[in-house]
């Protein structure tokens, strides 16, 4: 191995010092940790290197030794100060520096020789510290509004170089306005660590919006993550300025139905008495905020206020409306009536509110209320009335008997259809069912249903002479009884024979009678067109022959058109 004297290493040592060192590179080391300072040789190959030494800046233009190492040996550990125990080299020539410091902050030169060039490569070495940690104390518990408080401090202790605080409400940073915000921030630096803490300190007016909100404060250093302490909430104060009553209860609310009146203060802490007003009476009410009513009535309808004790002039009212209905129908139940009278029917309504009526027979709506001026059988039935007002819903109703002695309405007879015999036909009215009898005995008896009073009866007979029957309808009331002819249907078939045989005879006379008054005036007709021919050619030589022809002709078309209307009769 081939050794330098001493003498050409202090040559070589004083030609660096001379050659102009270009650029210095910054190296940024962690607080506490291992630093690798690296040792920039440029271009010259390892295996050319004969000398690796580091040194550092000691400042008024001194130097401090740290290390050597020789080509093919190990580094030479030269400081004698605080780096003798802290310092040693990597394979690739870097500087190892433990338990970095603030006082490492300084440049340390790494110096190369090879062959005869020597180079050295000078590095600035800068420590970062992230703070230990954020924290706000000696923060209040309340804020007054609209005056300035101190709300709390937040402290960002070790940090290098020192850390700047924002301070954050509802995540959104807060700036100083010398109004309602004001921050003094403040920096202390530790004698032995250099190290330094920042202090901030928050001074805030509140406003009422600020009930709930989340302050924190926050610090982004040079090296590591965001740091974000934890959330401050803080308790509001501030007067009440307004109220609200708010009526707790069903809706509708109806008679029977209980009603909470609550008011509500915007003033924190809320205020813990407040005074109903329950129309004529005044109600205070201590350590709560509502009053309940028990069992309301209409008469519980009207305004109702609440207000402050110690200020009465803040309050709030509210109208309170118990909604009912009543309803009266007269007469109602099972009413009993006699057919023919009249009836006044009365629907008396009290209600809270707007309502609808409507009414019903026997289940089948009806467009109108029922008038009963002339009562008849066809009005028995139930009425029922429904009465609604919002949710409210009442009925009513009566069952209307109408009663009375039977009376026969038609009493009528026909053929039936194979014309072997006669059916008899008694349409009867009244109520209680009337009963229905006949005076002559038949078949096939046929009684239609009991409805609206009316009652058809009908009976098959097969009479064998004229007869004169009667049909009787009773009931407790009263009877009623008519009679009608009816001929055998013997003498029926005779006279259909004989009124046929006359229907024939007087048909051919017609007939007869109509073609000769046509004959009759085809005649005429012709006998007149032959003389008015023999008229026309003898007036052409005189002009009496042409008036006496005038003449004529008129008495020929009179006679013309008096066989013409016989004709037509």
């Amino acid at each position: 191995m081939h050794l330098l004297s001493a003498s050409s290493v202090r040559a070589l040592l004083i030609a660096a010092l001379l050659r102009q060192v270009s650029g210095l590179e910054t190296f940024i080391g962690q607080y506490g940790e291992t630093l690798e300072i690296p040792c920039k040789n440029g271009a010259m190959k390892a295996e050319d290197i004969l000398i690796t030494k580091w040194k550092y800046d000691k400042g008024e233009g001194l130097s401090g030794d740290l290390l050597v190492k020789r080509k093919d040996q190990n580094f030479l550990i030269t400081a004698t100060d605080e780096y003798k125990g802290r310092v040693s080299m990597a394979a690739n020539s870097s500087l190892l520096l433990t338990e970095a410091r603030l006082t490492d902050q300084r440049t340390f030169t790494c110096m190369v020789v090879a062959g005869a060039d020597i180079a050295e490569y000078p590095v600035n070495v800068v420590i970062y510290k992230a703070p230990a940690g954020l924290e706000i104390s000696e923060n209040v518990q309340e804020l007054e509004i609209g005056k300035l408080t101190k709300l709390g401090k937040c402290v960002a202790k070790d940090a290098n170089p020192a850390a700047n605080i924002t301070w954050l409400k509802n995540n959104t940073p807060l700036v100083a306005d010398g109004k309602g915000i004001s921050i003094k921030a403040s920096v202390v630096v530790d004698p032995d660590t250099g190290l330094s803490s920042t202090s901030s300190i928050l001074e805030y007016s509140a406003k009422k919006e600020d009930t709930d909100a989340e302050f924190t404060c926050s610090t982004q250093h040079t090296v590591g993550a965001e740091l974000v302490s934890s959330p401050v909430t803080l308790t509001i104060t501030y007067s009440t300025e307004n109220i609200v009553l708010k009526v707790i209860a069903q809706d509708p609310l109806i008679e029977g139905d209980n009603v909470t009146l609550k008011c509500v203060a915007d003033g924190n802490p809320a205020p813990t008495a407040f005074n109903f007003h329950l129309k004529e009476e005044l109600v205070k009410v201590e350590n709560a905020d509502t009053y309940t009513i028990t069992n309301v009535s209409r008469d519980t309808t009207g305004e109702y206020k609440c207000s402050l004790v110690d200020n009465p002039t803040i309050e709030d009212s509210e109208d309170i409306t118990v909604n009912y209905l009543d309803i009266n129908l007269s007469p109602s139940g099972n009413i009993v009536k006699s057919a023919g009278e009249a009836m006044d029917l009365t629907l008396q309504i009290y209600s809270s509110g707007e309502y609808k009526v409507s009414w019903t027979k026997d289940n089948v709506k009806l467009d109108k209320e029922p008038k009963f001026t002339k009562l008849t059988y066809a009005q028995s039935g139930v009425y029922e009335c429904e009465v609604t007002n919002g949710a409210l819903s009442l009925k009513a109703s009566l069952e209307l008997a109408v009663q009375g002695a039977p009376v026969i309405k038609q009493l009528s007879k026909r053929r039936s259809e194979d014309g072997k015999h006669k059916i008899l036909i008694c349409e009867v009215e009244g109520s209680p069912k009337p009963a229905v009898s006949w005076s002559i005995n038949g078949t096939s008896h046929d009684e239609s249903p009991f409805l609206n009073g009316k009652i058809i009866h009908k009976i098959t007979v097969m009479p064998a002479a004229n007869l004169t029957v009667s049909c009787t309808a009773s009931n407790e009331f009263g009877a009623d009884s008519k009679t009608m002819n009816v001929s055998s249907l013997i003498e029926e078939v005779r006279m259909d024979k004989q009124d046929q045989s006359d229907e024939n005879d007087q048909t051919k006379l017609v007939v007869g009678v109509v073609v000769g008054l046509l004959v009759a005036t085809i005649v005429i007709g012709l006998a007149y067109w032959v003389y008015m021919k023999k008229s026309k050619q003898g007036s052409w030589k005189t002009g009496e022959k042409e008036n006496g022809s005038s003449e004529e002709e008129k008495k020929l078309e009179e006679k013309v058109e008096e066989n013409s209307q016989k004709a037509e009769v």
